[in-house]
């Protein structure tokens, strides 16, 4: 009876350290995207200093941040190495941060992505995710010239695919960071000058240090 009674507490000791140790396992968050987000594990980037957010605040044991992001990535790119950067990892939570390529390589490069196929492509990313059981958060892309008025080349473009993405989040029913609109509202206020570039980029699209902290502010939000 006496070693019953001892294999039966330590039947408990053992299921209680298997909840304590699952409950101490961090929520993997994945940034998915192109090369904003690929710098955004350097020691001033934003997926950087949203770390040191989360340990200012108590949070950093609960969370680890991994950044997906490859230089000159289409929506498409992430498409193909979902499996392997994204899935095969097993997150909880996976923002994707996509479509400034898929607009600009249309005038730099003469590639690009059309508006139809991108949001096939966005679609099939986001059933995948959350086939997975993941969360999915999705964002507007960004700028490319930061003169106000939408008086950069591009602007016209990157409204319609930030329309697009705003729609996909309505019909997908997943969070959206409205980050273009975020963005030219701060232009907007932080811009006398009107200039095309060093608000918040270096050149017009890849963040300076303000522009870091600012989407590191953006991303902090939905942290839950």
């Amino acid at each position: 009876m006496m070693k019953r009674f001892i294999l039966s507490l330590g039947g408990i000791a053992v299921l209680f350290l298997l909840f304590a140790f699952t409950g101490m396992q961090k929520k993997k968050v994945i940034f998915f995207g192109d090369s904003i987000t690929q710098a955004g594990v350097a020691p001033d980037g934003y997926i950087t200093l949203l770390q040191k957010m989360l340990l200012d605040n108590g949070k950093s044991s609960a969370f680890e941040l991994i950044g997906a992001g490859i230089g000159g990535n289409k929506v498409y790119d992430l498409y193909l190495r979902l499996e392997d950067d994204v899935l095969s990892k097993k997150p909880g939570l996976v923002f994707i941060y996509v479509g400034i390529n898929d607009v600009w390589h249309k005038k730099s490069h003469g590639t690009g992505t059309d508006l139809n196929k991108f949001e096939r492509f966005y679609d099939k990313i986001i059933d995948k995710i959350q086939a997975a059981g993941a969360q999915v958060i999705i964002c507007t892309p960004t700028v490319v010239g930061e003169r106000k008025g939408y008086l950069n080349e591009l602007d016209g473009d990157l409204n319609r695919y930030a329309e697009a993405i705003r729609q996909i989040a309505d019909r997908k029913k997943v969070e959206l960071i409205d980050l273009r609109k975020e963005i030219i509202d701060y232009i907007n206020a932080h811009s006398p000058e009107d200039k095309s570039a060093g608000i918040l980029t270096t050149d017009g699209v890849h963040m300076n240090s303000e522009g870091n902290r600012f989407l590191a502010e953006q991303f902090y939000r939905f942290i839950k």
